[in-house]
Protein backbone atom coordinates (compact mmCIF):
# COMPACT_ATOMS: atom_id res chain seq x y z
CA UNK A 1 0.00 0.00 0.00
CA UNK A 2 2.77 2.11 0.41
CA UNK A 3 4.81 4.19 -2.45
CA UNK A 4 8.71 4.18 -3.04
CA UNK A 5 10.86 4.81 0.68
CA UNK A 6 10.69 7.71 2.31
CA UNK A 7 7.65 9.05 0.85
CA UNK A 8 4.40 9.30 3.33
CA UNK A 9 2.11 5.89 2.37
CA UNK A 10 -1.11 6.65 0.56
CA UNK A 11 -4.09 5.35 1.76
CA UNK A 12 -6.70 3.69 -0.91
CA UNK A 13 -9.16 2.08 1.55
CA UNK A 14 -11.09 4.46 4.22
CA UNK A 15 -9.96 4.10 7.49
CA UNK A 16 -11.05 0.88 9.65
CA UNK A 17 -11.81 -0.86 6.81
CA UNK A 18 -11.02 -4.58 6.99
CA UNK A 19 -8.83 -6.64 4.44
CA UNK A 20 -8.68 -10.18 4.43
CA UNK A 21 -7.18 -11.59 1.41
CA UNK A 22 -5.07 -14.99 -0.10
CA UNK A 23 -5.48 -18.30 1.75
CA UNK A 24 -6.75 -17.16 4.88
CA UNK A 25 -9.86 -15.25 2.90
CA UNK A 26 -10.49 -18.97 1.47
CA UNK A 27 -10.36 -20.64 4.29
CA UNK A 28 -12.40 -18.46 6.19
CA UNK A 29 -15.33 -18.17 4.04
CA UNK A 30 -14.94 -22.23 3.76
CA UNK A 31 -14.96 -22.47 7.41
CA UNK A 32 -18.41 -20.18 7.48
CA UNK A 33 -19.78 -22.10 5.02
CA UNK A 34 -18.91 -25.53 6.50
CA UNK A 35 -20.40 -24.25 9.66
CA UNK A 36 -24.26 -23.34 8.06
CA UNK A 37 -23.58 -27.00 6.58
CA UNK A 38 -23.49 -28.47 10.18
CA UNK A 39 -25.82 -26.54 11.89
CA UNK A 40 -28.84 -28.26 9.57
CA UNK A 41 -27.07 -31.50 9.24
CA UNK A 42 -28.40 -32.90 12.04
CA UNK A 43 -31.93 -32.54 10.70
CA UNK A 44 -31.82 -34.99 7.26
CA UNK A 45 -33.69 -37.61 7.02
CA UNK A 46 -35.91 -39.35 8.64
CA UNK A 47 -34.11 -39.79 11.85
CA UNK A 48 -33.16 -36.24 11.47
CA UNK A 49 -33.91 -34.30 14.65
CA UNK A 50 -35.72 -30.38 15.13
CA UNK A 51 -34.35 -27.14 15.85
CA UNK A 52 -35.54 -24.44 18.38
CA UNK A 53 -35.13 -21.17 17.11
CA UNK A 54 -36.15 -17.86 19.02
CA UNK A 55 -36.04 -14.73 17.76
CA UNK A 56 -35.25 -11.37 19.98
CA UNK A 57 -39.00 -10.82 20.09
CA UNK A 58 -38.86 -14.28 21.79
CA UNK A 59 -41.01 -15.95 19.15
CA UNK A 60 -40.34 -19.78 18.92
CA UNK A 61 -40.23 -21.90 15.77
CA UNK A 62 -39.53 -25.44 15.77
CA UNK A 63 -39.01 -26.85 12.47
CA UNK A 64 -37.49 -29.74 10.35
CA UNK A 65 -36.78 -27.28 7.23
CA UNK A 66 -33.72 -26.25 6.31
CA UNK A 67 -34.72 -22.98 4.65
CA UNK A 68 -36.93 -22.24 7.61
CA UNK A 69 -33.66 -22.86 9.77
CA UNK A 70 -31.42 -20.61 7.63
CA UNK A 71 -34.52 -18.09 7.41
CA UNK A 72 -34.59 -17.74 11.30
CA UNK A 73 -31.20 -17.84 11.63
CA UNK A 74 -29.03 -14.47 11.99
CA UNK A 75 -26.37 -14.45 10.07
CA UNK A 76 -23.90 -11.99 9.83
CA UNK A 77 -20.71 -13.48 7.87
CA UNK A 78 -20.80 -12.77 3.43
CA UNK A 79 -20.10 -16.41 2.97
CA UNK A 80 -22.69 -17.51 5.11
CA UNK A 81 -25.63 -15.60 3.67
CA UNK A 82 -24.58 -17.29 0.17
CA UNK A 83 -25.23 -20.78 1.60
CA UNK A 84 -28.26 -19.16 2.77
CA UNK A 85 -29.39 -18.58 -0.65
CA UNK A 86 -28.79 -22.38 -2.09
CA UNK A 87 -31.48 -23.15 0.58
CA UNK A 88 -33.79 -20.41 -1.13
CA UNK A 89 -33.52 -21.65 -4.31
CA UNK A 90 -34.17 -25.52 -3.37
CA UNK A 91 -37.25 -23.95 -1.56
CA UNK A 92 -38.26 -21.51 -4.44
CA UNK A 93 -37.61 -24.23 -7.51
CA UNK A 94 -38.28 -27.91 -5.82
CA UNK A 95 -39.96 -26.65 -2.01
CA UNK A 96 -38.28 -30.14 -0.92
CA UNK A 97 -34.27 -31.08 -0.38
CA UNK A 98 -33.13 -27.80 1.04
CA UNK A 99 -31.31 -29.02 3.89
CA UNK A 100 -29.52 -32.07 0.74
CA UNK A 101 -28.20 -28.84 -1.30
CA UNK A 102 -26.65 -26.99 1.69
CA UNK A 103 -24.98 -30.21 2.98
CA UNK A 104 -23.57 -30.74 -0.43
CA UNK A 105 -22.37 -27.34 -0.71
CA UNK A 106 -20.59 -27.56 2.57
CA UNK A 107 -19.05 -30.55 1.93
CA UNK A 108 -17.66 -29.36 -2.02
CA UNK A 109 -16.15 -26.38 0.02
CA UNK A 110 -14.81 -29.04 2.79
CA UNK A 111 -13.18 -31.45 -0.14
CA UNK A 112 -11.73 -28.54 -1.97
CA UNK A 113 -9.95 -27.35 0.92
CA UNK A 114 -8.17 -30.59 1.10
CA UNK A 115 -6.95 -30.11 -2.70
CA UNK A 116 -6.15 -26.02 -2.55
CA UNK A 117 -3.97 -27.81 0.56
CA UNK A 118 -2.21 -30.30 -2.30
CA UNK A 119 -1.78 -27.55 -4.42
CA UNK A 120 -4.11 -27.11 -6.91
CA UNK A 121 -5.37 -24.10 -8.00
CA UNK A 122 -9.07 -23.23 -7.09
CA UNK A 123 -9.83 -22.15 -10.21
CA UNK A 124 -8.85 -25.65 -11.84
CA UNK A 125 -11.22 -27.11 -8.67
CA UNK A 126 -13.84 -24.95 -10.50
CA UNK A 127 -13.42 -26.36 -13.10
CA UNK A 128 -13.26 -29.90 -12.39
CA UNK A 129 -16.53 -29.67 -10.22
CA UNK A 130 -18.44 -27.63 -13.15
CA UNK A 131 -17.52 -30.98 -15.70
CA UNK A 132 -18.80 -33.04 -12.50
CA UNK A 133 -21.87 -31.18 -12.19
CA UNK A 134 -22.85 -31.66 -15.98
CA UNK A 135 -21.85 -35.23 -15.63
CA UNK A 136 -23.86 -35.86 -13.42
CA UNK A 137 -27.02 -34.16 -14.69
CA UNK A 138 -26.57 -35.87 -17.41
CA UNK A 139 -25.93 -39.56 -15.72
CA UNK A 140 -29.37 -38.50 -13.66
CA UNK A 141 -31.71 -38.71 -16.85
CA UNK A 142 -30.42 -42.24 -16.67
CA UNK A 143 -31.70 -43.04 -13.29
CA UNK A 144 -35.14 -41.76 -13.54
CA UNK A 145 -38.11 -43.78 -13.37
CA UNK A 146 -41.28 -42.36 -15.86
CA UNK A 147 -44.46 -42.16 -12.97
CA UNK A 148 -46.65 -40.73 -16.02
CA UNK A 149 -50.49 -41.50 -14.60
CA UNK A 150 -49.26 -43.59 -11.93
CA UNK A 151 -50.70 -42.07 -8.84
CA UNK A 152 -49.34 -44.67 -6.35
CA UNK A 153 -45.91 -42.86 -6.86
CA UNK A 154 -47.23 -39.42 -6.07
CA UNK A 155 -48.31 -41.01 -2.53
CA UNK A 156 -44.87 -42.09 -2.03
CA UNK A 157 -43.32 -38.64 -3.14
CA UNK A 158 -45.13 -37.04 -0.83
CA UNK A 159 -44.46 -39.67 1.97
CA UNK A 160 -41.22 -39.48 1.09
CA UNK A 161 -40.96 -35.60 1.73
CA UNK A 162 -43.35 -35.91 4.99
CA UNK A 163 -41.07 -38.46 6.49
CA UNK A 164 -38.84 -37.04 9.15
CA UNK A 165 -40.89 -33.72 9.49
CA UNK A 166 -42.84 -34.44 13.11
CA UNK A 167 -46.09 -34.54 10.48
CA UNK A 168 -44.23 -37.92 9.92
CA UNK A 169 -46.87 -39.85 11.85
CA UNK A 170 -49.59 -39.22 9.74
CA UNK A 171 -47.53 -39.36 6.16
CA UNK A 172 -50.22 -41.46 4.86
CA UNK A 173 -52.94 -39.25 5.82
CA UNK A 174 -51.64 -36.09 4.16
CA UNK A 175 -49.78 -37.05 1.44
CA UNK A 176 -53.73 -38.29 0.34
CA UNK A 177 -54.61 -34.81 0.65
CA UNK A 178 -51.64 -33.27 -1.65
CA UNK A 179 -52.30 -36.07 -3.82
CA UNK A 180 -56.05 -34.97 -4.43
CA UNK A 181 -55.07 -31.26 -4.15
CA UNK A 182 -52.33 -32.02 -7.12
CA UNK A 183 -54.72 -33.77 -9.27
CA UNK A 184 -57.57 -31.45 -8.42
CA UNK A 185 -55.56 -28.40 -10.14
CA UNK A 186 -53.63 -30.00 -12.13
CA UNK A 187 -53.97 -28.88 -16.03
CA UNK A 188 -52.61 -29.87 -19.07
CA UNK A 189 -52.04 -27.72 -22.19
CA UNK A 190 -50.79 -28.48 -25.03
CA UNK A 191 -48.77 -31.77 -23.28
CA UNK A 192 -47.69 -29.49 -21.10
CA UNK A 193 -47.78 -30.60 -17.40
CA UNK A 194 -48.76 -27.33 -14.96
CA UNK A 195 -49.43 -26.85 -11.56
CA UNK A 196 -50.31 -23.45 -10.10
CA UNK A 197 -49.88 -23.89 -6.11
CA UNK A 198 -51.76 -20.64 -5.36
CA UNK A 199 -54.74 -22.86 -6.52
CA UNK A 200 -54.42 -24.95 -3.54
CA UNK A 201 -55.07 -22.09 -0.51
CA UNK A 202 -54.08 -24.18 3.06
CA UNK A 203 -55.82 -22.40 6.05
CA UNK A 204 -54.56 -23.20 9.43
CA UNK A 205 -56.58 -23.73 12.89
CA UNK A 206 -54.80 -24.77 16.37
CA UNK A 207 -57.31 -26.91 18.22
CA UNK A 208 -58.52 -30.42 17.22
CA UNK A 209 -56.17 -33.27 16.14
CA UNK A 210 -54.06 -33.10 12.66
CA UNK A 211 -56.32 -36.12 11.68
CA UNK A 212 -59.22 -33.76 11.62
CA UNK A 213 -57.36 -32.06 8.34
CA UNK A 214 -59.62 -31.72 5.59
CA UNK A 215 -59.51 -31.54 1.54
CA UNK A 216 -62.31 -28.86 0.64
CA UNK A 217 -63.40 -29.18 -3.44
CA UNK A 218 -63.97 -25.61 -3.27
CA UNK A 219 -63.19 -22.56 -1.01
CA UNK A 220 -62.93 -21.86 2.66
CA UNK A 221 -63.02 -18.28 3.49
CA UNK A 222 -61.94 -16.72 6.82
CA UNK A 223 -65.03 -14.64 7.06
CA UNK A 224 -68.69 -15.18 9.02
CA UNK A 225 -72.00 -13.96 6.89
CA UNK A 226 -72.72 -10.39 7.60
CA UNK A 227 -76.02 -10.10 9.41
CA UNK A 228 -77.14 -12.85 12.20
CA UNK A 229 -80.68 -13.16 10.41
CA UNK A 230 -79.05 -14.83 7.58
CA UNK A 231 -79.21 -18.36 7.23
CA UNK A 232 -76.06 -20.54 8.55
CA UNK A 233 -76.61 -22.58 5.59
CA UNK A 234 -77.16 -22.22 1.63
CA UNK A 235 -77.80 -25.78 -0.36
CA UNK A 236 -77.24 -25.49 -4.19
CA UNK A 237 -75.92 -22.40 -3.76
CA UNK A 238 -75.60 -19.89 -6.48
CA UNK A 239 -72.82 -17.50 -5.70
CA UNK A 240 -72.84 -13.54 -6.99
CA UNK A 241 -69.11 -12.81 -7.16
CA UNK A 242 -68.76 -8.72 -6.58
CA UNK A 243 -66.11 -6.27 -6.08
CA UNK A 244 -67.87 -3.30 -6.06
CA UNK A 245 -69.62 -1.86 -3.05
CA UNK A 246 -73.60 -2.78 -1.84
CA UNK A 247 -73.73 0.87 -0.58
CA UNK A 248 -74.98 4.15 -1.74
CA UNK A 249 -72.81 6.02 -3.98
CA UNK A 250 -70.60 8.66 -2.76
CA UNK A 251 -69.40 11.13 -5.18
CA UNK A 252 -66.40 11.34 -6.72
CA UNK A 253 -65.80 15.19 -5.85
CA UNK A 254 -66.44 17.23 -2.99
CA UNK A 255 -70.49 17.70 -2.85
CA UNK A 256 -72.95 19.50 -0.69
CA UNK A 257 -76.82 18.85 -1.16
CA UNK A 258 -78.77 21.92 0.68
CA UNK A 259 -82.23 20.86 2.04
CA UNK A 260 -84.58 23.78 2.79
CA UNK A 261 -87.86 21.65 3.75
CA UNK A 262 -88.02 18.63 6.07
CA UNK A 263 -90.33 16.62 3.30
CA UNK A 264 -86.78 16.94 1.52
CA UNK A 265 -84.88 15.45 3.85
CA UNK A 266 -87.67 12.45 4.28
CA UNK A 267 -87.38 12.15 0.65
CA UNK A 268 -84.22 12.09 0.24
CA UNK A 269 -83.80 9.26 2.42
CA UNK A 270 -86.38 7.66 1.23
CA UNK A 271 -84.90 7.89 -2.21
CA UNK A 272 -81.01 6.56 -0.96
CA UNK A 273 -83.47 3.48 0.90
CA UNK A 274 -84.98 2.75 -2.61
CA UNK A 275 -81.68 2.72 -4.64
CA UNK A 276 -80.35 0.02 -1.67
CA UNK A 277 -83.50 -2.13 -2.13
CA UNK A 278 -83.19 -2.02 -6.04
CA UNK A 279 -79.85 -3.17 -5.67
CA UNK A 280 -80.48 -6.39 -3.22
CA UNK A 281 -83.53 -6.92 -5.43
CA UNK A 282 -81.03 -7.02 -8.70
CA UNK A 283 -78.89 -9.42 -6.97
CA UNK A 284 -81.88 -11.50 -6.28
CA UNK A 285 -83.56 -11.53 -9.55
CA UNK A 286 -80.92 -12.64 -10.88
CA UNK A 287 -81.14 -16.00 -8.88
CA UNK A 288 -78.61 -15.60 -6.40
CA UNK A 289 -78.55 -16.95 -2.85
CA UNK A 290 -75.17 -16.09 -1.44
CA UNK A 291 -73.41 -13.05 -1.96
CA UNK A 292 -69.50 -12.51 -1.75
CA UNK A 293 -68.62 -8.78 -1.69
CA UNK A 294 -64.82 -7.80 -2.06
CA UNK A 295 -65.71 -4.28 -0.43
CA UNK A 296 -68.67 -3.04 1.79
CA UNK A 297 -72.19 -4.14 2.48
CA UNK A 298 -74.45 -1.53 4.15
CA UNK A 299 -76.08 -2.24 6.97
CA UNK A 300 -80.05 -1.72 5.43
CA UNK A 301 -78.23 -4.22 2.49
CA UNK A 302 -77.52 -6.07 5.12
CA UNK A 303 -80.94 -6.39 6.46
CA UNK A 304 -82.98 -6.77 2.89
CA UNK A 305 -80.51 -9.69 2.11
CA UNK A 306 -81.60 -11.56 5.13
CA UNK A 307 -84.89 -10.63 4.49
CA UNK A 308 -84.58 -12.83 1.03
CA UNK A 309 -82.69 -15.65 2.59
CA UNK A 310 -79.43 -14.33 1.03
CA UNK A 311 -76.06 -15.67 2.42
CA UNK A 312 -73.84 -12.84 2.33
CA UNK A 313 -69.88 -11.87 2.93
CA UNK A 314 -68.51 -8.75 2.87
CA UNK A 315 -64.26 -7.66 2.27
CA UNK A 316 -63.64 -10.56 1.09
CA UNK A 317 -59.82 -10.82 0.02
CA UNK A 318 -58.76 -10.45 -3.82
CA UNK A 319 -56.96 -13.91 -4.20
CA UNK A 320 -60.35 -15.69 -2.77
CA UNK A 321 -62.18 -13.84 -4.88
CA UNK A 322 -60.01 -15.25 -8.14
CA UNK A 323 -59.91 -18.51 -6.32
CA UNK A 324 -63.94 -18.53 -6.04
CA UNK A 325 -64.51 -17.52 -9.25
CA UNK A 326 -62.03 -20.69 -10.32
CA UNK A 327 -64.02 -23.48 -8.04
CA UNK A 328 -67.45 -22.07 -8.81
CA UNK A 329 -67.54 -20.96 -12.44
CA UNK A 330 -68.56 -17.12 -10.92
CA UNK A 331 -67.70 -14.60 -12.84
CA UNK A 332 -66.37 -11.02 -10.76
CA UNK A 333 -69.06 -8.35 -11.39
CA UNK A 334 -68.02 -5.09 -11.06
CA UNK A 335 -71.68 -3.22 -11.88
CA UNK A 336 -74.52 -5.04 -10.02
CA UNK A 337 -76.43 -4.01 -13.62
CA UNK A 338 -74.34 -6.72 -14.99
CA UNK A 339 -75.30 -9.19 -12.96
CA UNK A 340 -77.40 -12.35 -14.43
CA UNK A 341 -77.85 -15.90 -13.70
CA UNK A 342 -75.02 -16.67 -16.31
CA UNK A 343 -72.45 -15.23 -14.63
CA UNK A 344 -72.89 -16.93 -11.21
CA UNK A 345 -71.03 -19.36 -9.48
CA UNK A 346 -72.17 -23.07 -8.48
CA UNK A 347 -71.91 -25.05 -5.21
CA UNK A 348 -73.47 -27.59 -3.79
CA UNK A 349 -73.40 -25.74 -0.28
CA UNK A 350 -72.17 -22.75 1.60
CA UNK A 351 -72.29 -22.84 4.85
CA UNK A 352 -70.44 -21.66 8.11
CA UNK A 353 -69.11 -23.46 10.80
CA UNK A 354 -67.34 -22.63 13.93
CA UNK A 355 -64.10 -24.17 13.53
CA UNK A 356 -61.90 -23.41 16.70
CA UNK A 357 -62.63 -19.90 18.27
CA UNK A 358 -63.73 -18.22 15.07
CA UNK A 359 -66.14 -18.72 12.38
CA UNK A 360 -65.44 -19.47 8.75
CA UNK A 361 -67.63 -20.00 5.68
CA UNK A 362 -66.99 -22.90 3.34
CA UNK A 363 -67.78 -23.03 -0.06
CA UNK A 364 -67.71 -26.91 -0.76
CA UNK A 365 -69.30 -29.30 -3.59
CA UNK A 366 -67.86 -27.32 -6.82
CA UNK A 367 -68.04 -29.28 -9.89
CA UNK A 368 -64.54 -30.04 -11.62
CA UNK A 369 -62.86 -27.20 -8.74
CA UNK A 370 -59.97 -25.83 -10.39
CA UNK A 371 -58.92 -24.57 -6.88
CA UNK A 372 -59.45 -26.21 -3.71
CA UNK A 373 -58.68 -25.78 0.04
CA UNK A 374 -56.88 -27.28 2.69
CA UNK A 375 -57.69 -26.70 6.36
CA UNK A 376 -55.13 -27.95 8.71
CA UNK A 377 -55.38 -28.60 12.22
CA UNK A 378 -53.27 -29.48 15.02
CA UNK A 379 -52.97 -29.06 18.95
CA UNK A 380 -50.68 -25.90 19.20
CA UNK A 381 -49.78 -23.36 17.54
CA UNK A 382 -46.24 -24.72 17.26
CA UNK A 383 -47.49 -27.85 15.93
CA UNK A 384 -49.73 -26.48 13.01
CA UNK A 385 -46.76 -23.98 11.87
CA UNK A 386 -44.90 -27.21 11.46
CA UNK A 387 -47.70 -29.56 10.24
CA UNK A 388 -48.42 -26.39 7.51
CA UNK A 389 -44.10 -26.10 6.66
CA UNK A 390 -43.95 -29.92 6.00
CA UNK A 391 -47.59 -29.81 3.91
CA UNK A 392 -46.25 -27.10 1.51
CA UNK A 393 -42.88 -28.95 1.12
CA UNK A 394 -45.25 -31.97 0.22
CA UNK A 395 -47.79 -30.73 -2.33
CA UNK A 396 -44.82 -28.95 -3.84
CA UNK A 397 -42.80 -32.00 -4.52
CA UNK A 398 -45.76 -33.84 -5.39
CA UNK A 399 -46.75 -31.01 -8.17
CA UNK A 400 -42.88 -30.97 -9.27
CA UNK A 401 -43.51 -35.02 -9.80
CA UNK A 402 -46.65 -34.35 -11.47
CA UNK A 403 -45.37 -31.95 -13.55
CA UNK A 404 -42.02 -33.65 -14.66
CA UNK A 405 -43.48 -37.22 -14.59
CA UNK A 406 -39.98 -38.46 -13.61
CA UNK A 407 -38.63 -39.31 -9.84
CA UNK A 408 -35.36 -41.10 -8.47
CA UNK A 409 -35.00 -43.30 -5.64
CA UNK A 410 -34.35 -41.72 -2.43
CA UNK A 411 -32.43 -42.77 0.52
CA UNK A 412 -28.95 -41.59 -1.03
CA UNK A 413 -29.25 -44.42 -3.28
CA UNK A 414 -29.22 -42.32 -6.66
CA UNK A 415 -26.05 -40.11 -4.96
CA UNK A 416 -24.08 -43.28 -4.08
CA UNK A 417 -24.61 -44.40 -7.75
CA UNK A 418 -23.52 -41.10 -9.33
CA UNK A 419 -20.46 -41.22 -7.19
CA UNK A 420 -19.77 -44.22 -8.82
CA UNK A 421 -20.04 -43.21 -12.03
CA UNK A 422 -18.30 -39.97 -11.47
CA UNK A 423 -15.47 -41.73 -10.32
CA UNK A 424 -15.06 -44.12 -13.82
CA UNK A 425 -15.65 -40.62 -15.61
CA UNK A 426 -12.99 -38.98 -13.64
CA UNK A 427 -10.04 -41.72 -14.95
CA UNK A 428 -11.01 -40.81 -18.69
CA UNK A 429 -10.43 -37.23 -18.11
CA UNK A 430 -6.55 -36.86 -16.47
CA UNK A 431 -4.88 -33.84 -15.51
CA UNK A 432 -5.62 -31.93 -12.52
CA UNK A 433 -9.10 -31.89 -12.87
CA UNK A 434 -9.69 -35.52 -12.31
CA UNK A 435 -8.46 -35.22 -8.76
CA UNK A 436 -11.42 -32.08 -8.42
CA UNK A 437 -13.81 -34.68 -10.19
CA UNK A 438 -13.16 -37.52 -7.97
CA UNK A 439 -13.25 -34.97 -4.91
CA UNK A 440 -16.76 -34.13 -6.28
CA UNK A 441 -18.00 -37.64 -6.42
CA UNK A 442 -17.05 -38.58 -2.69
CA UNK A 443 -18.44 -35.35 -1.45
CA UNK A 444 -21.58 -36.83 -2.83
CA UNK A 445 -21.48 -39.37 -0.64
CA UNK A 446 -21.93 -36.86 2.26
CA UNK A 447 -25.56 -37.90 1.98
CA UNK A 448 -25.75 -41.32 2.09
CA UNK A 449 -23.25 -40.92 5.35
CA UNK A 450 -25.48 -38.48 7.31
CA UNK A 451 -28.71 -40.22 6.95
CA UNK A 452 -26.57 -43.38 8.32
CA UNK A 453 -25.36 -40.53 11.09
CA UNK A 454 -28.31 -39.15 12.08
CA UNK A 455 -29.73 -42.64 12.44
CA UNK A 456 -27.16 -44.01 15.00
CA UNK A 457 -25.78 -45.84 11.86
CA UNK A 458 -21.77 -46.78 11.57
CA UNK A 459 -21.36 -44.20 8.96
CA UNK A 460 -18.30 -45.99 7.45
CA UNK A 461 -19.69 -49.93 7.45
CA UNK A 462 -22.65 -48.40 5.73
CA UNK A 463 -21.25 -46.31 2.91
CA UNK A 464 -18.97 -49.68 1.91
CA UNK A 465 -22.17 -51.92 2.13
CA UNK A 466 -24.01 -49.24 -0.31
CA UNK A 467 -20.54 -49.46 -2.56
CA UNK A 468 -20.54 -52.92 -2.34
CA UNK A 469 -24.62 -53.15 -3.63
CA UNK A 470 -23.46 -50.49 -6.56
CA UNK A 471 -20.65 -52.46 -7.63
CA UNK A 472 -23.27 -55.34 -7.98
CA UNK A 473 -24.96 -53.85 -10.08
CA UNK A 474 -28.01 -52.99 -7.37
CA UNK A 475 -28.66 -49.17 -8.38
CA UNK A 476 -31.47 -48.38 -6.98
CA UNK A 477 -29.81 -49.47 -3.21
CA UNK A 478 -30.31 -47.25 -0.39
CA UNK A 479 -29.83 -46.98 3.51
CA UNK A 480 -32.30 -48.18 5.62
CA UNK A 481 -32.42 -45.87 8.24
CA UNK A 482 -34.86 -48.19 10.31
CA UNK A 483 -33.29 -51.68 10.72
CA UNK A 484 -29.76 -50.92 9.36
CA UNK A 485 -27.50 -52.13 6.31
CA UNK A 486 -28.83 -51.53 2.74
CA UNK A 487 -31.92 -52.42 0.78
CA UNK A 488 -33.44 -51.81 -2.56
CA UNK A 489 -35.40 -48.26 -2.16
CA UNK A 490 -37.70 -48.66 -5.04
CA UNK A 491 -38.81 -52.29 -3.23
CA UNK A 492 -39.86 -50.13 -0.16
CA UNK A 493 -40.89 -47.17 -2.01
CA UNK A 494 -38.73 -44.22 -1.13
CA UNK A 495 -38.69 -41.84 -4.14
CA UNK A 496 -38.34 -38.32 -4.78
CA UNK A 497 -39.02 -36.00 -8.01
CA UNK A 498 -35.83 -35.82 -10.39
CA UNK A 499 -36.09 -32.04 -10.26
CA UNK A 500 -35.08 -31.78 -6.23
CA UNK A 501 -31.74 -33.45 -6.75
CA UNK A 502 -30.97 -32.03 -10.46
CA UNK A 503 -31.24 -28.33 -8.49
CA UNK A 504 -29.33 -29.75 -5.36
CA UNK A 505 -26.06 -30.65 -7.16
CA UNK A 506 -26.39 -27.25 -9.45
CA UNK A 507 -26.87 -24.92 -6.83
CA UNK A 508 -24.66 -26.54 -4.41
CA UNK A 509 -21.78 -27.10 -7.29
CA UNK A 510 -22.41 -22.86 -8.37
CA UNK A 511 -22.56 -21.66 -4.96
CA UNK A 512 -19.44 -23.79 -4.22
CA UNK A 513 -17.21 -22.69 -6.68
CA UNK A 514 -18.23 -18.59 -6.37
CA UNK A 515 -16.90 -19.09 -2.95
CA UNK A 516 -13.73 -20.54 -4.22
CA UNK A 517 -12.79 -18.05 -6.87
CA UNK A 518 -13.04 -15.13 -3.54
CA UNK A 519 -9.12 -14.62 -2.32
CA UNK A 520 -9.56 -10.94 -1.01
CA UNK A 521 -12.65 -9.76 1.12
CA UNK A 522 -12.48 -6.12 1.66
CA UNK A 523 -15.24 -5.07 4.42
CA UNK A 524 -15.94 -1.69 5.15
CA UNK A 525 -16.68 -1.11 8.80
CA UNK A 526 -19.05 1.18 10.87
CA UNK A 527 -21.57 3.54 8.19
CA UNK A 528 -23.27 0.93 5.87
CA UNK A 529 -20.52 0.26 2.90
CA UNK A 530 -19.34 4.16 1.51
CA UNK A 531 -17.70 3.75 -1.83
CA UNK A 532 -18.20 -0.18 -2.61
CA UNK A 533 -19.64 1.07 -6.04
CA UNK A 534 -16.51 1.66 -7.33
CA UNK A 535 -14.24 -1.14 -6.39
CA UNK A 536 -14.50 -3.87 -8.47
CA UNK A 537 -10.75 -3.00 -9.72
CA UNK A 538 -9.73 -2.20 -6.16
CA UNK A 539 -7.64 -5.43 -6.47
CA UNK A 540 -5.65 -3.87 -9.50
CA UNK A 541 -5.04 -0.77 -7.63
CA UNK A 542 -4.17 -2.33 -4.78
CA UNK A 543 0.06 -2.81 -4.64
Amino acid sequence: MQGQQGQAPIFILKEGTERTRGRSAQSNNIAAAKAVADSVRSTLGPKGMDKMLVDTMGDVVITNDGATILKEMDIEHPAAKMIIEVAKTQEQHCYDGTTSAVVLSGELLKKSEDLIEQNVHPTVICEGFRLASEKAIELLETHGIDITGDEKYLHEVAKTALTGKSAGAVKAFLADICVRAVNAVGLIEDGERFVDLDDIKVEKRQGGSIKASTLVDGIILDKERVHAGMPRSVSDAKLAVINSAIEVKKTEVDAKIQITDPNQLASFLEEEENFIRGLVDKIADSGANVVICQKGIDDLAQHYMAKKGIFAIRRAKKSDMEALAKATGAKIITNIDDLDSASLGKAAKVDERKIGESDMTFVTGCDEAKSVSVLLRGGTEHVVDEIKRAFDDAVGVVSVAWEDGAVLTGGGSVLASLSRELRVYAEGIGGREQMAIEAFASALEVIPRTLSENAGLDPVTTIIELRKAHADGKKHSGINVYEGGVVDMLESFVVEPMRVVEQAIQSATETATMILRIDDVISAKGTGMPGMDGMDGMGDMMM
